[in-house]
């Protein structure tokens, strides 16, 4: 799942910034052998782009140790979300999940393969995308119109991570960054002062939830970094890293992180979704790529 795929990214991403620290690469090499040695029988015909996203450390780890087996597998998973929108598993709901999944896989397989493909049909899944509101919040897909607070983070890390890739002069890049400046200044709007944002994005009575935190923090740190944010983006992303780095423990243990959740038909049923306090793989990921998101922005790299 995306969950695992992301917290192998950062243990690389993090070596990647200390190098004077063990190198993981052989431990994960062996982690990952099974999905890398026998690609073909990674995934069953119930999986989904949740799944498809969790070889995001492809081109990480094929970089890692000079091995091409790795960036075959990315290419191999990304053209899972293909050919076209209609005959991929990208839902036609516009469920939020999808921004992330599609942009963080289709975009790392551009940038290895430098196949337009990819990045093309990205393009038009996010320019098709039409749940965006007035108020700059996303839906959590047409059939759940609600702003769930995760399900804004995906919108957030999915416009992100599209925006790393897209080149300066693809003809989609400057809508796909005004839209996702819209958003995020309607997420802006909305964080607590704790730095926090809540379980339901508009609904400050809800409580203050750890994963969307840690997204939405990080894409605004990645933006800083990759100079399409101006600085007084800055304070948001500080705020947000206080935030949540005071939610997490000596051990790694977090506060709140809302558990899984597909679409729900009522606002109530988002509202009163449980949450996990301890070690949880979905928040603990988030969170590594905030904290190292958040370091190269401190160390200019």
């Amino acid at each position: 799942m995306y969950t695992q795929g992301v917290a192998i990214s950062g243990r690389l991403r993090l070596y990647d910034l200390l190098p004077d620290s063990t190198n993981p690469s052989a431990d994960i090499a062996e982690i990952v052998a099974q999905y890398a040695n026998d690609p073909s029988g990674i995934f069953s015909s119930s999986d989904g782009t949740a799944n498809y996203a969790g070889v995001c450390w492809s081109d990480e780890l094929a970089a890692a140790t000079d091995d091409g087996k790795y960036t075959d597998l990315l290419e191999r998973v990304a053209d899972m979300f293909g050919p076209t929108l209609s005959a991929g598993p990208l839902d036609p709901d516009i469920r939020v999940e999808d921004f992330f999944f599609a942009a963080t896989m289709l975009g790392r397989a551009y940038l290895s393969s430098g196949d337009s493909k990819h990045i093309d049909l990205l393009a038009e899944f996010l320019l098709g995308a039409d749940t965006l509101q007035e108020n700059g919040l996303w839906w959590h897909c047409k059939a759940s119109p609600f702003f769930w607070g995760r399900g804004n983070a995906f919108a957030a890390i999915g416009f992100a991570e599209a925006l790393t890739y897209i080149p300066e002069d693809h003809p989609a890049r400057e809508e796909l960054l005004h839209t996702h400046l819209l958003h995020l200044e309607g997420l802006a709007k909305r964080q607590d002062e704790s730095g926090m944002w809540n379980q339901v994005i508009d609904m400050p009575e809800t409580y203050l939830e750890f994963s969307a935190t840690a997204m939405i923090g990080y894409s605004i740190a990645r933006g800083l970094r990759e100079g399409w944010l101006d600085e007084e983006w800055r304070g948001v992303a500080d705020k947000a890293w206080s935030g949540i780095s005071q939610r997490i423990s000596e051990k790694g243990e977090l506060e709140h992180v809302c558990v899984g959740t597909g679409p729900l038909p009522t606002l109530d049923e988002y509202v009163k979704r449980p949450y996990t306090d301890g070690l949880d793989d979905r928040g603990g990921a988030m969170a590594l790529w905030f904290a190292v998101e958040i370091a190269r922005l401190e160390a200019g790299v």
